[in-house]
């Protein structure tokens, strides 16, 4: 089966062709990073139109470059949610007509079974079942992963998601958008053990995440330093290093909740070398293992989205004419396949 998947939930628009047989055949992925970066975040509005400049071009690019023509098409994926609600009808919208006008069905994809799935396009996916941790500028979640809609969600974020504590604390010191690279390579120069700053929610039992008062230790260390260039960098090492041992912590108590060996990670701070680094020495003394996706599927992207409503289509499923966008979308919600 030979798949179109399309990706506008927020601030990345991503197009891709996966097929069942032969694998990803092409993806293309275009990024509104400067068009928000004046404004130090997303500005809904604005990522809405420039996913209806960007898509259908994009769509033309990588059938040019794949060599596929829309005939060869067995069906058409999307994004319908989590996420931005006109970002998210673009994408839709699009998708839906496509697959009218081509005869073919289309599948709505639950954003975050997209990427807790990307693993799953590497040459060493994961077997069922694994931990995944989904860490990105809306989510920050842990989920027990059984199968293909078998989800039980085990942590969730009670505030500010980890990508979202980024942003915020990247403007706080006064950095560029987006925060999650700027606060790393910032964090490179910091001196260790200057400050220590807590590790949220880690003294307790449970799953849950939280980082607003992390955020707001790391603004009150900030405003009572000399707000040097080493202040900056040592206060973004401490914030990195208590986000990065905070979300190590959480997934070990996971891994041994859950009684398995295997963890996924995915989302946009799945990137981050120092968060790989720890998830590396903790699965290690776990005696489990550790998969992520390739570093430019840890974003938001087309080819999870493929990927994932080839599956859904391969079990049967499809969508009517009418379509929706769903901004707030249970994962636990969907079915097993």
């Amino acid at each position: 089966m030979l798949v179109l998947g399309i990706e506008t939930s927020c601030d990345e628009t991503g197009i891709a062709l996966f097929d069942s047989e032969k694998g990803l055949l092409g993806d293309a992925l275009y990024s509104q990073v400067a068009l928000h970066a004046e404004y130090g975040g997303v500005v809904p509005e604005l990522a809405s139109r420039d996913h209806i400049r960007k898509t259908l071009p994009l769509i033309e690019q990588v059938f040019a470059e794949s060599g596929i023509k829309a005939e060869q098409l067995d069906g058409v994926a999307y994004t319908a949610g989590p996420g931005l609600a006109g970002a998210l009808l673009v994408g839709a919208g699009i998708a839906r007509s496509l697959a009218y006008g081509w005869k073919i069905p289309a599948v709505a994809v639950h954003h975050m079974e997209g990427h807790l799935l990307a693993p799953m396009l590497e040459k060493e996916p994961p077997a069922f079942p694994f931990v995944a941790l989904l860490v990105s500028g809306g989510h920050t979640m842990l989920v027990n992963v059984e199968g293909i809609g078998r989800y039980q969600v085990l942590g969730d974020t009670l505030d500010d998601a980890a990508g979202e504590a980024f942003d915020k604390t990247a403007k706080m010191l006064g950095l560029s958008y987006p925060g999650g690279p700027a606060v790393a390579a910032l964090a490179e120069k910091g001196e260790p053990d200057k400050y220590r700053f807590p590790r949220p929610m880690t003294d307790r039992p449970g799953l849950d995440f939280s980082f607003s008062g992390l955020k707001t230790f790391t603004l009150n260390t900030w405003q009572d330093s000399t707000q040097s260039e080493q202040d900056r960098a040592d206060i973004a090492l401490a914030f990195e290093t208590a986000v990065v041992e905070t979300l190590a912590i959480k997934c070990r108590r996971a891994l041994q909740q859950a009684g398995t060996r295997s963890l996924v990670i995915a989302g946009g701070v799945s990137a981050n070398t120092h968060l790989r680094q720890k998830l590396e020495e903790m699965v290690k003394k776990e005696k489990a293992r550790v998969y992520y996706p390739r570093l430019e599927f840890c974003t938001d992207n087309g080819a999870m989205i493929a990927f994932a409503g080839c599956q859904r289509l391969l079990a049967g499923e499809h969508e009517n004419l009418a379509f929706t966008a769903r901004p707030r979308w249970d994962l636990e919600s969907l079915p097993a396949i």
